[in-house]
């Protein structure tokens, strides 16, 4: 028995997915009709009977040949019969046409592929450390993340930004949030928004009270917030911040101490006055009891931020917000307080297993004349940051005194430079707030990626004979002013989304300077676009075949970072006028990028491009930004004197790192030796990694060998590793391939301390 009709006429044909459905001629008709009314079609169309003849012979040859047919082999009929019919334009306008088809289709496979491995969690890449792909939230937001880039990439950037991206040229960050309008990150306006209170979808809260309120309001806003972006939120000065709160409970615990263990009829009603105001300290009674009590709920106020910060995972994935606090600089007594119980809680760690805090990230602010040296008034405060450094990796050190944000006004916390985490940086705003940080962050970061325009210069300067740090320089000096059209592209489409979208950030104008009638530009121009960088030194490996370790590889590496910084420079004062004809500016800025899943996609798709180069690409990830290659045995000195001639550069974020033994925390007074060096070398943003071992088992922490736990034998380790500005958990199961073999390489520069000193 054969297929078909009794007269073995076949009327079906077979899909591509090997479903049997009915033959239909009208389908090839409107495909012919769709070619010959084509645009690119010349005066040599097809005649509606010429149509109908190709048609009929198609279907005879369909109907009566003695095999399965499918749509391939129906559409190589169609293409075959427009040929013979000379009409060659048609022909033309049905082939791209079906290309056209074909790479759609192929794309919507494999799209499809994607996210069902995304759903399954069956192809895990850690793209985030901070989110976790095997679980429901994590398996869900993956795979809606995998169609909104492909949206990003076909429907809203341009062919340009589309191109660069696919070609490894210039990354586009965060597609998934692009193509819903998302900006980066920012820095919380924490101080008005705890004097004001604010309003929620559901509710309003009321201003804060108590230093207890205000910091789970901080842990709140935290979390409010960090829906309406995609990168990081900070506050810049929690010291100065929490001043009011601790003074307001101050008050609270002086009058009960007043009314119960003085029993006194007496009730200060001024909860503005210093915890030092001789209005309290006349009642040495009821002054001991309220600093006590004090004292016991700013420690319990700020363990339970870090516990909030630590649990409550807000964000598809089981993400929990990339929070930061800055901190260090207040001299007041409240101030000092907080510093004092934010070290303190660091150090003890949180939970039962007194586990590392991942978040918030930490930076303590190194300001002269504060706390940087012996008889600074927070210099105690400082040397607690180091031991909390030692053995917790946080703090990290801002560099108050940066001579990129000169200029400020020291009476102002919020002028200092703080840093929203990773290594983002509020540059000064040319749109009126000039060194003003709260309210403000970055917009919207790319990223050049180096070694791919030097291949392609290493390309030209064979071709032409020409020399190929010309050919370099003169190509990334275009994918810079590319990469300023892409960023103000994306900077359009950001500010033309409707407020509605982010009803917690407009309605409680948590960014500085925003106008209801005016939208969300009056607010998005006062922040950062940031031109980045991945892979200076392999770079430098493929021109000269030297990084910048050497002489002739720094001043090559001097010569790129001062066309970043002189281009981005003019980007700055270019005049741009808004829809009412009101004059703005763009604050474009130099960014070394942290590259946390970057630096390992970009080396794959280097590596399908050019195959593996000696000193370029052998291992899994290229070398973030300017930083010199982590295998490189040298002195933490010598490290830091090569980044910081190239980091500051960068006026937009930029972090130095050494990294150090376990030893490190009996060696405290090397560790403030090698913060202090940096800091007057003019580094902006610094930390020291430390290993972070921690037994799940017993709870020992140390530098725990792969044998096993030397207390208890076990071998469930949790090995905490920081993956950008930020820790993260388990590096073996967090990070990328790329990273987790860049952890592994790392020299640790505390070995060779010595052969400084000498």
């Amino acid at each position: 028995m054969t297929d078909g009709n009794k007269n073995n006429v076949r009327d079906f044909i077979i899909k591509r997915d090997g479903v049997r459905v009915e033959f239909e001629p009208n389908k090839i008709k409107n495909a012919i009709v769709k070619a010959n009314d084509s645009k690119e079609v010349g005066d040599e169309r097809l005649s509606v009977e010429e149509i109908d003849t190709i048609v009929d012979e198609i279907t005879d040859k369909v109907t009566h040949v003695d095999k399965n047919l499918s749509v391939e082999d129906i559409q190589d009929m169609v293409e075959k019969g427009l040929m013979t019919s000379n009409k060659t334009d048609v022909a033309k306008s049905y082939i791209i046409y079906r290309e056209k088809r074909t790479r759609e289709r192929r794309k919507r496979t494999a799209l499809m592929k994607s996210i069902k491995e995304k759903l399954t969690a069956s192809n895990v890449q850690n793209q985030n450390a901070n989110v976790d792909e095997y679980s429901f939230g994590g398996r869900k937001g993956e795979a809606a993340s995998e169609l909104t880039r492909q949206v990003a990439l076909d429907e809203i950037m341009s062919p340009l930004a589309r191109k660069r991206h696919l070609n490894n040229e210039i990354y586009t960050h965060d597609l998934d949030s692009y193509a819903v309008g998302l900006h980066n990150c920012l820095t919380v306006p924490i101080d008005d928004l705890l004097k004001s209170g604010f309003k929620t979808r559901q509710t309003d809260v009321r201003p804060a009270n108590s230093v207890n309120t205000a910091m789970q309001l901080v842990a709140v806003i935290f979390q409010l917030q960090s829906q309406q972006q995609f990168g990081g939120v900070a506050a810049s000065h929690i010291d100065w911040s929490m001043v009011p709160y601790v003074r307001k409970s101050f008050r609270k615990h002086f009058n009960d101490g007043l009314k119960y263990v003085e029993e006194k009829d007496l009730v200060i009603e001024d909860d503005t006055l210093s915890v030092d105001d001789e209005t309290y300290t006349s009642h040495a009674k009821a002054y001991r009891y309220a600093k006590d009590m004090t004292r016991k709920e700013v420690y319990q106020a700020v363990e339970g931020m870090f516990h909030n910060l630590n649990t409550l995972q807000s964000r598809s994935g089981d993400q929990l917000p990339f929070s930061s606090i800055n901190y260090g600089t207040c001299t007041l007594t409240e101030g000092r307080l907080i510093t004092k119980a934010i070290l303190d809680t660091s150090i003890k760690g949180i939970g039962k297993m007194h586990r590392t805090a991942i978040f918030p990230c930490q930076i303590f602010q190194c300001m002269k004349g504060v706390n940087r040296q012996p008889g600074d008034a927070n210099y105690d405060l400082y040397q607690l940051a180091i031991k909390s450094t030692a053995q917790r990796l946080y703090p990290n050190y801002v560099n108050v005194d940066w001579s990129v944000n000169a200029g400020y006004d020291r009476s102002n916390p919020d002028e200092y430079v703080s840093t929203m985490g990773c290594r983002t940086y509020n540059g000064f705003d040319m749109n009126g707030f000039g060194q003003m940080k709260d309210g403000r962050g970055n917009i919207a970061p790319v990223t050049i990626i180096m070694p791919t325009a030097a291949m392609e210069a290493k390309h030209m300067a064979k071709e032409n004979g020409t020399d190929v740090v010309e050919e370099f320089m003169k190509l990334l000096d275009q994918r810079i002013y590319e990469s300023k059209q892409i960023l103000e592209e994306r900077f359009d489409w950001i500010c033309s989304q409707d407020v509605k979208s982010a009803p917690f950030m407009w309605e409680n104008k948590v960014m500085r300077g925003f106008d209801p009638e005016k939208g969300p530009i009056s607010a998005m121009k006062h922040g950062t676009l940031v031109i980045g960088q991945i892979g200076l030194a392999e770079t430098l490996q493929i021109l000269i075949g030297e990084d910048q370790t050497t002489e002739a590889g720094m001043k090559l590496g001097t010569q790129i970072e001062d066309l970043f910084n002189k281009r981005c420079a003019e980007f700055k004062k270019e005049e741009h006028y808004d829809k009412d004809g009101d004059l703005y500016y763009l604050n474009f800025g130099v960014y070394l990028t942290p590259a946390e899943n970057l630096c390992y996609t970009s080396m794959k798709k280097f590596q399908k491009r050019y195959g593996k180069i000696k000193n370029v690409s052998e291992n899994e990830f290229f070398t973030n930004s300017i930083h010199v290659p982590v295998w490189k045995e040298i002195n933490p000195f010598e490290k830091i004197n090569i980044e910081a001639k190239l980091g500051n550069y960068s006026n937009a974020g930029w972090i130095l790192y050494v990294e150090f033994d376990a030893s490190a925390k009996n060696n405290l007074e090397a560790i403030e030796t090698v913060i202090n060096y940096a800091l007057d070398k003019d580094v902006a943003y610094f930390a020291i990694n430390v290993p972070n071992d921690q037994c799940q088992d017993c709870g020992y922490t140390d530098d725990i060998p792969d044998t096993g736990c030397p207390i208890c034998g076990e071998n469930h380790i949790r090995r905490l590793r920081r993956v950008t500005g930020y820790l993260n958990d388990d590096y073996r199961t967090s990070f990328n391939k790329g990273k987790q073999q860049e952890v592994e390489m790392r020299y640790k520069h505390s070995k060779k301390l010595g052969e400084f000193r000498r």
